[in-house]
């Protein structure tokens, strides 16, 4: 097992204690951090020290290493040992020896935090080094490194400056305001490894982005290599991590340094248009069979997108997106106008179950796949193309009356989610396209509306009607009374069996009996018109 020696000198008396250390099995020490220096400086106080007013915070006691002349010192918190074999004690000449003291000035009654700490570390063999740098850090951290020479200017072009010319004979160098002494302490005993990839694999990345930080500053390139190695391989572990090796690597980049084989994990050099990757993803999404899987991806996809529309980086790739949807979109209605087609063909009931039952599960999946889409837009608020397109299948909702409803209600659930998406403003189609889709679908959705509330989980009737009263609002006055009126007609047959949208009726009822314009803002409509016709 490695030691430091740890001197501490008190009225003239020396004390003397050794701690175990960490050493890696290539020798090389673990420089231990502030606050484990912190921790040993505190066991060593003063040997006549006045008693303080308040009684002193209690301590774990723990067995004593050596005696002490102190009263009740808790002994210093030791750090991992490891041992070490006899082979790795008689490692070759590149190989780090370390001793270190830590001195205690005396003073009156001061404050721990304020005690200077002052720590020495010898690299390579003991008696061999032929430099000091000392490593003046915040707070009073100091530390004294005995280095070789030959050895910072083969590794460091920051000391190969530093040391250049008649400046090669200097014995000692100060830097100051060291942010990290600890990971500089560790990073130039790096010099000292013949592996350092070894060295680092069992460190963590925020450790590895300390360490890189200081070689980069220190011009330690073979250091910053074994780093990007490091990080090129390691998981990185969470957005936060994974940021903060980016802005590290890319900090580097700007240095001339080979950081691709790193950035390649979060881009590529293959050109690859986003509109072709989009497209097989939802192809691979629309096309499959596998109903948890299917619903699993399709909640991805729908939150990944919902969150590449919040970014503004990604408006110039909006376009190229929503085009890839619609022409999604306009490709599930050819193959569910299709498979209405081919359902409401006569002789399609009499055919056996096992060649009717395929043909209605694609037209719920083609339904599903359109519900999907029209969810994605209308988050993307760019559904107002979909209304235009549902609005304007006649055809499918000619055949509609012709399917069991058992295989068409799903394709009345996209009319529903239509009018809820009008109602909430999520939508904002023209006036043309909100009466079209009143007159082609509302009559489809009555029909099925028995079976949608009993059929279908998803189906929340107090928004579907919440949803059309307020789409039929929204037309003008004449327009609202024709279709009211026809709603009135199914209501009173069928009660239950159909929308109640007593509430939009009512207002109706109101603008039309009880408020009606006055004279002068009716005259002023008819000329409005008249002016707008002319034109």
């Amino acid at each position: 097992m490695a030691e430091i020696r740890l001197t501490s000198v008190e009225q003239g008396q020396t004390k003397i204690r050794n701690v175990p250390i960490a050493v890696t099995p290539e020798g090389f020490w673990c420089c231990p951090s502030p606050v484990g220096f912190q921790k040993t400086v505190k066991t060593q106080n003063p040997l006549n020290k006045t008693k303080p007013s308040s009684p002193p915070p209690k301590t774990t006691v723990q067995k004593k290493q050596a005696p002490f002349n102190e009263r009740k010192p808790p002994p210093p918190a030791p750090l991992r040992p490891v041992v070490v074999s006899d082979d790795q004690r008689n490692c070759s000449s590149d190989t780090p020896s370390v001793s270190a003291s830590v001195v205690n000035e005396r003073g009156s009654r001061p404050k721990i935090e304020s005690l200077p700490r002052k720590v020495a570390i010898e690299f390579g063999e003991p008696g061999t080094s032929d430099m000091k740098v000392v490593l003046l850090g915040k707070q009073g951290f100091c530390v004294k490194l005995s280095v070789h020479k030959n050895v910072l200017v083969e590794n460091s072009s920051f000391f190969a400056d530093k040391l250049s010319g008649e400046e090669f004979n200097m014995s000692c160098l100060e830097i100051d305001d060291c942010d990290d002494v600890e990971i500089y302490v560790e990073t130039v005993g790096l010099m000292y490894c013949k592996e350092m990839k070894q060295r680092l694999i069992k460190q963590t990345v925020s450790r590895v982005l300390r360490i890189i930080k200081i070689a980069e500053f220190i011009g330690f390139n073979s250091c910053i290599q074994s780093c990007l190695e490091y990080l090129e391989a390691v998981p990185w572990v969470g957005e936060e991590e994974e940021e903060k090796v980016i802005s590290s690597v890319l900090r580097l980049q700007n240095e001339g340094v080979g950081v691709t084989p790193v950035l390649k994990r979060v881009s590529s050099e293959v050109v690859n248009p986003p509109k072709d990757t989009l497209s097989h993803i939802m192809e691979l999404v629309l096309t499959s069979n596998e109903e948890r899987g299917r619903r699993e991806m399709k909640s991805v996809v729908l939150k990944l997108l919902r969150e590449n529309n919040s970014l503004p980086s990604y408006s110039g790739s909006a376009d190229i997106c929503n085009e890839t949807i619609y022409s999604s979109c306009r490709s599930c209605l050819d193959s569910l106008l299709s498979l209405f087609r081919q359902a409401a063909e006569p002789e399609f009931a009499n055919k056996p179950m096992d060649s009717r039952e395929p043909v209605v599960k694609r037209i719920a999946l083609e339904a599903d796949n359109l519900s999907w889409l029209l969810d994605i837009l209308a988050n993307r608020q760019v559904a107002d193309e979909f209304a235009l397109m549902w609005a304007s299948q006649q055809e499918l909702a000619a055949l509609h009356a012709k399917l069991p409803i058992v295989s068409r209600y799903h394709v009345s659930c996209i009319t529903a989610r239509l009018f809820v998406g009008i109602g909430r403003g999520e939508l904002l189609p023209l006036k043309d396209t909100r009466h079209l889709l009143l007159q082609t679908w509302l009559q489809p959705l009555i029909n099925d509306y028995s079976w949608l509330q009993h059929g279908s989980r998803s189906f929340d009737r107090k928004v579907v009607e919440e949803g059309i009263g307020r789409t039929i609002l929204t037309l003008p006055l004449e327009n609202q009374q024709s279709i009211l009126l026809a709603w009135l007609g199914s209501f009173l047959k069928a009660g239950d069996n159909c929308p109640n949208l007593q509430k939009a009726f009512e207002v109706w009822w109101r603008r039309t009996f009880i408020r009606p314009y006055i004279e002068t803002q009716g005259n002023l409509l008819r000329s409005d018109s008249s002016m707008t016709s002319k034109q």
